[in-house]
């Protein structure tokens, strides 16, 4: 006898302007039901901006410098955002590098998808690399407490090594460049 896996119910339980919660009856693949609490996102873009030409050396980054509440500081990252209704990871990731940096991409080149923390919410996000950047103006949310940091490519991983840089989807991006660059 198959068992189907999957939801049986579901219970909006919070509603908020980044996230909601619901609460989910399930079926689980040996046939035991039973409840968990799931974080909804709609989903973010994040972009490794590249300055120079991917084929340089050790290329320069741009990575933000941005307050994050949650962490009691300043955290290193990546440009990224959350996906708005209806918009597609790649024009998201577009928007956020030139809402933030003020950078526009000449193209974008898709890294990887990946779950955040698959055990509690369906938030994925998108990253790509970007080139061809050309300069602009930063159109920051008054939320958005940062600043710019350029570095060589090498570097910014080596933040992400020793502690220095301990953002998640910044470390996931910054690696899946550098193996990107080595396959060329």
């Amino acid at each position: 006898m198959i068992i189907e896996p999957g939801r049986l119910s579901s219970k909006r339980v919070y509603d908020g302007k980044v996230i909601s919660v619901d609460l989910d009856s399930v079926r689980f693949p040996n046939g035991e039901t039973g409840e968990l609490e799931m974080v909804r996102h709609p989903g973010a873009s994040a972009v490794v901006p590249f300055l120079d030409p991917i084929e340089s050396d050790d290329p320069r980054v741009v990575l933000i410098r941005q307050y994050r509440y949650a962490a009691e500081g300043f955290v290193f990252e990546i440009p990224a955002g959350r996906l708005d209704r209806s918009e597609s990871p790649e024009t998201c990731a577009h928007r956020e590098l030139r809402e933030e940096t003020g950078y526009s991409a000449g193209e974008l080149i898709h890294l990887t998808t990946f779950y955040t923390t698959p055990g509690f919410t369906d938030e994925r996000i998108h990253v790509f690399a970007a080139t061809g950047l050309d300069a602009g103006e930063a159109q920051k949310e008054s939320d958005e407490i940062l600043d710019l940091a350029v570095m060589p490519l090498s570097q910014a991983v080596e933040m992400a090594q020793d502690g220095r840089l301990i953002d998640g989807k910044s470390m996931v991006g910054l690696l899946f460049a550098r193996f990107f660059l080595k396959k060329r």
